[in-house]
């Protein structure tokens, strides 16, 4: 084993970058207000099923109420208030899966899954790492948050880079050796990453109410979704 030379090359070297990790936000306050009212009713029934759960857990725990429970919703696919912003996210996952390089001219873009969720008023509502390996970009759009409630955390998607991993000289700065990403967020705020990105969520303190939308976008072959043989009948 050799040791590194005290002193260092005069060379200055390029750096080339691959392999990147996007992750693409936009702002949009004006859905905040009524995607928030539409989606109560969804909330108030997701908070009903889990009732029966909280009253058994407690029965045998101890009232501990809703601590760590994520209240999730049914689809809200079909439902005609959330069609704006359904709208907005498939043209929006066609066009950064495009910019990122991807041919789609054969594939069209649906949005599998969208759904709300909120986090337990009583605290401890969190999300462990996983990505969305059924999708293509995936994203949040944030109806209830602020610095005091959870936040999405990404990792670093390559298996490799943590099987020999070196700590970072700092947490306060973003650098290369960091391999967490923590992203604050605020109501308004809607974020597209690709779905293969590893992400959780911290663990929720109460201190405020956090509410968000989930979406899963895929694209799919012209030719699973029958798209390319009514285009051969014409």
């Amino acid at each position: 084993m050799t040791e590194k030379s005290s002193t260092p090359p005069k060379d200055k070297f390029v750096r080339e970058d691959y392999f990147t990790c996007p992750i693409y936000y936009f702002d949009k306050p004006e859905w905040v207000e009524p995607f928030n009212k539409a989606s109560e009713k969804y909330i108030e029934e997701a908070k009903k099923n889990n009732a029966a759960t909280i009253k058994e857990r407690n029965k045998k725990m101890g009232n501990k109420g809703d601590h760590a429970m994520v209240h999730h919703s049914t689809s809200l696919i079909n439902d005609p208030a959330f069609k704006p912003l359904q709208d907005y996210i498939g043209a929006s996952a066609y066009n950064l899966l495009t910019e990122q390089g991807f041919d789609l001219r054969h594939h069209r873009v649906f949005i599998t899954e969208l759904w709300v969720q909120e986090f337990a008023k009583d605290g401890g509502g969190h999300h462990s790492l996983h990505t969305h390996w059924n999708g293509h970009i995936s994203g949040f759009y944030f109806l209830k948050a602020s610095p005091k409630t959870s936040m999405p955390i990404f990792e670093d998607p390559r298996p490799g880079r943590l099987m020999n991993l070196l700590p970072a000289k700092t947490s306060d700065t973003l650098t290369d050796a960091a391999h967490q990403v923590y992203y604050t967020v605020k109501p308004g705020r809607l974020i597209f990453f690709n779905s293969y990105m590893p992400h959780m969520y911290s663990v929720d303190n109460a201190y405020e109410p956090f509410r968000f939308i989930h979406f899963n976008v895929q694209a799919f072959p012209n030719s699973i979704t029958g798209l390319h043989n009514e285009k051969k009948k014409k």
